[in-house]
């Protein structure tokens, strides 16, 4: 869609649109460079607080997959008349109380009208340029790490039929409004060489932009993917959002999935997913020990798959 629109050449800046990135770079001097991204969608929970925790956590990841640092942001809002004050305030505060927890300032915003409430950040961070890590850096040999469970989009497709706890329920919002801050920190003093967070693309999808983007093959190794097993029964009943019709179409013809693999799980693998976990490219030599150390604070963080030279297919699925 945006052939053809002139753009202004920067060398300062590294990191654009053109690699299907998480966000923009621009480098400041030797040792400092803005990070910048912008993400808002309607509620996906009724809990208007809540809602505001998951789209802010999920607007931040995109600073952290960067390996940045995120410092201020601006509210993204659209409102509607049918939204009361106290409405549109919890899911603001929902919004401030992840960026307290992220050590970020809120210094504004914009809101508009609109039919659908929604509501994100713009956010800016910082990283070393040197330390900047890419969706498109994987490096031959790698070891891919997952730090969240698969299955959100289809739970939560489902929880519209009441078909999903209260307990499973709890455990999705809490997955969903956790920051990635936590996995950034610990990832950033490993030899990483790249990084991505799993989101509207889905596993497939992202892990498929990081293949191509680097000019090699991941493995993903299905039987160590981390996901919510009742998404598998879930799926096969038929609670498979449009989103992951749309990953599938998208993916198929780089993809190989392997003979034998349940349905469920391959709609679990083009998943859209909210505010979902990174994907994480690490040297081989060290990434046992990164896998323990996140797996001491986030217990669902799992070794999924290795990356090779590039074969006939981009992404395979074993």
């Amino acid at each position: 869609m945006l052939e053809g629109i002139p753009t202004r050449y920067d060398e300062r800046l590294i990191v654009g649109y053109d690699t299907s990135d998480d966000a923009s770079v621009y480098v400041l001097n030797e040792e400092l460079a803005l990070v910048q991204t912008v993400d808002f969608f309607p509620p996906i929970v009724d809990d208007p607080f809540l809602f505001g925790q998951i789209a802010a956590a999920n607007a931040l990841s995109d600073v952290y997959a960067m390996g940045g640092e995120a410092k201020l942001a601006m509210n993204v809002m659209c409102i509607n008349s049918q939204m009361g004050q106290e409405v549109v305030r919890a899911i603001l505060q929902g919004g401030y109380d992840k960026a307290y927890e992220a050590g970020v300032l809120i210094t504004g915003g914009h809101t508009i009208e609109d039919k659908e409430p929604k509501y994100g950040l713009s956010v800016t961070g910082f990283v070393h340029p040197r330390k900047l890590l890419r969706n498109s850096s994987a490096k031959e040999g790698d070891v891919l790490l997952l730090t969240k469970p698969l299955g959100v989009g289809i739970l939560m497709t489902a929880a519209r039929g009441d078909l999903v706890d209260e307990a499973l329920l709890r455990t999705l919002y809490s997955e969903m409004a956790q920051l990635n801050k936590t996995a950034r920190d610990m990832m950033v003093r490993y030899d990483v060489h790249g990084c991505t967070d799993v989101t509207g693309f889905g596993l497939l999808g992202h892990a498929l932009e990081m293949a191509r983007g680097s000019g090699l093959t991941l493995h993903l190794e299905s039987e160590h993917i981390p996901y919510h097993a009742e998404a598998c029964d879930m799926a096969e009943m038929g609670f498979v959002p449009a989103g992951a019709y749309r990953n599938r179409a998208y993916t198929q013809d780089d993809v190989v999935i392997r003979e034998g693999t349940r349905q469920g799980l391959m709609d679990i693998l083009y998943d859209p997913q909210t505010s979902g976990g990174l994907l994480i490219a690490v040297s081989e030599d060290v990434a046992p020990q990164l896998a323990a150390e996140l797996q001491q604070v986030i217990s669902c963080a799992e070794i999924i798959g290795y990356v090779t030279r590039r074969e006939e297919k981009a992404l395979i699925v074993e």
